[in-house]
């Protein structure tokens, strides 16, 4: 520490938010913070020098020493203009790098000592190279990120110095601070270009698989846009024929029956499914007779409506009597069945199946029990109903229900 604070010498210190300043950069910096403007004030009254370091943190309005970066550029303060607002614009040229060694007690702004840290240009051809690659990388980034300008390139493919065209680069660049304080305290030319490659590299990559990303989402979006102007093209042309043909108005019509419905999210998404299949398919196919009068017998089915059960057994066995003179067993059968929900008060177990040739009394019998119960009663085929209940895996009773079990002598 000794001998480098010999060397040192005192500049005024401007920690910079979000910005970060190369030896050799012009630019004009906005100034608010009372010890930044009086540490300009004091370069103004010396030598115009000052020492810009970047903040490791920018919403850290009030900077430690372990919240500024020890390395930063000597800048030369070329013109300042107080605005309106209070701030103060002030224009710098970078000069050199330079390492704080020391913070020197003063209250009223940041002063330090600093040693410059001048570089040396090598004239290895490996490092003329490295600057031809640098600069092949950089004409890939301009051409994917669309936010330098090709003139950029031109005035950096004439920079002649390997340092100073790491620096002017990497300016352009779209980097974290902490990645350009990491090319700016690299001193080494030859090692500074290469930690630029790098950098260059991963951008690249990184913007490759951002167009990629693009492409894929606006051509899904063209896709959707297509078929969507499509569509309504379609829609305008049968406006102007008066009336809806072919399978557009079909499906239009399914649709429209669909929202109309009240359906279980697992038959509304099967139905909306077969819905846009027939969309799909042409007028002659066959298969799309099938797929209609699939759609219309789940549009059909009384998804949404139940009875509640009225399991009194009394009411029951005189309606079954009522109705039918004899049939001791199925009738004794049927009270069982109905005394084992009464008490288990779910629709589990043994399904009842009423077997016979026609005309011995199995619909009647059916519909004196859902008199029994209080149901509505719909014949709806068993095929049918064991569809309904495997499609929505439903267990709580609709307007029909089908039982299964054979009676046997």
């Amino acid at each position: 520490m000794g001998p480098h604070k010999n060397k040192g010498r005192r500049f005024p210190l401007l920690p910079l938010r979000g910005l970060l300043v190369y030896p050799s950069m012009v630019l004009h910096l906005d100034v608010g913070r009372d010890k930044s403007v009086k540490a300009l004030e004091k370069a103004m009254v010396d030598d115009n020098l000052i020492l810009l370091c970047s903040q490791s943190e920018v919403n850290i309005e009030e900077p430690t020493q372990e919240d500024i970066f020890r390395i930063g550029t000597v800048a030369k303060v070329r013109q300042m203009l107080k605005l309106p607002n209070g701030t103060i614009r002030v224009l710098v040229e970078g000069t050199e790098r330079a390492e704080i060694m020391e913070y020197l007690d003063i209250e009223e702004y940041y002063e330090v000592i600093a040693v410059e840290r001048p570089e040396i240009e090598p004239s290895e051809p490996e490092v003329d190279a490295l600057m031809r690659t640098v600069l092949t990388q950089f004409e890939h980034y301009i051409n994917l990120s669309k936010k330098v300008t090709p003139e950029t390139l031109a005035a950096v493919s004439d920079i002649e110095e390997a340092g100073r065209l790491a620096d002017v680069i990497t300016s352009h660049l779209s980097l974290k601070i902490k990645d350009k304080q990491e090319i700016l305290e690299t001193i080494d030319v030859r090692e500074r270009l290469e930690k630029l490659l790098d950098i260059l590299n991963n951008e690249r990559e990184v913007l490759e698989l951002e167009r990629k990303i693009s492409q894929r989402v606006k051509k899904q979006m063209e896709k959707t846009q297509k078929e969507y102007y499509l569509r309504e093209q379609m829609k305008a042309i049968q406006k102007e024929l008066g009336e809806k043909e072919g399978r557009a108005g079909e499906v239009e019509e399914l649709r429209s029956q669909l929202e109309a419905k009240t359906l279980p999210d697992s038959v509304r998404e099967k139905t909306l499914k077969e819905i846009d299949r027939l969309e799909k398919m042409p007028i002659s196919s066959a298969e799309g007779g099938v797929i209609r009068n699939y759609v219309d017998w789940l549009l059909s089915l009384p998804w949404d409506q139940q009875s509640e059960d009225d399991l009194d057994l009394a009411k029951a066995e005189q309606v079954l009597d009522e109705d039918h003179y004899g049939l001791d067993k199925p009738k004794e059968r049927v009270l069982e069945y109905l005394a084992v929900q009464k008490l288990v008060k779910k629709l589990k177990g043994p399904i009842l199946c009423l077997v016979g040739p026609p005309g011995v009394g199995k619909t009647s019998l059916a519909r004196s029990i859902a008199r029994s119960l209080g149901r509505k009663f719909v014949r709806v085929s068993q095929a049918a109903c064991v569809m309904k209940q495997r499609f929505a895996g439903i267990e709580e009773p609709m307007s029909v229900q089908c039982r299964v079990e054979s009676f046997k002598e």
